[in-house]
């Protein structure tokens, strides 16, 4: 029972994360716009996301605990040139690449650099899902911004909880989960909230 349930959370999971962040780069792609989208929370999450790929893979968890990673790493550098592109400069974003791209070989130099860099990354984490939300309370319009996919990692997250206590049990990671759950949660509805309100108002 437990292996069944282990085997469809990771390949759930990998399913979901594979066209997870597609509905956002759509909807940014149809309005034309990054209209709703924060930089900051985008920038926010992709640090988050190299720092927990950059752990796991540095303690040799399971691969199939994490290896939706790489696929999100390269959704979200694509949301970042498009918001980018239609911000007014796509070269904007090389310095920042640039720096995530240094950090992956800087961040396992030392073990308590990686170690640090994990109790930060809920953090992070957290915060990039909050200025989504200050951007979302401040301009009270959702725009661009896809419901469909702040939902999608809100499912991935309560996976990710059950797949961590059936292998690792690392209390790092199920303290991180479990907080981007509460705030992917509440994304999706303040989202829906505006999106209801933008309606009304037309």
């Amino acid at each position: 029972m437990e292996t069944s349930l282990l085997w469809f959370c990771n390949w759930s999971t990998l399913a979901v994360c594979a066209a997870l962040k597609l509905p956002q780069i759509s909807a940014l792609l149809a309005a034309r716009s990054a209209r709703g989208i924060s930089l900051p929370s985008l920038l926010l999450e992709l640090a988050g996301f190299l720092v927990f790929l950059r752990y796991q893979h540095y303690y040799g968890y399971p691969l199939l605990t994490y290896l939706e990673y790489p696929i999100l790493i390269v959704q979200d550098t694509l949301l970042l040139l498009c918001v980018f592109h239609y911000s007014g400069d796509v070269k904007q974003a090389a310095p920042y690449l640039a720096v995530f791209s240094a950090s992956w070989f800087v961040l396992t130099l030392q073990k308590w650099i990686i170690d640090l860099a994990m109790n930060l990354c809920t953090f992070i984490s957290a915060a990039s899902k909050f200025a989504q939300l200050q951007h979302l309370w401040k301009t009270k319009d959702s725009g661009a911004v896809s419901a469909l996919t702040w939902s999608l990692s809100a499912y991935t997250c309560a996976t990710r909880i059950a797949t961590t206590l059936m292998t690792t049990g690392d209390l790092t990671v199920l303290v991180r989960f479990a907080v981007m759950l509460a705030f992917n949660v509440w994304v999706t509805a303040t989202v829906l909230r505006y999106r209801k309100t933008t309606i009304k108002a037309e």
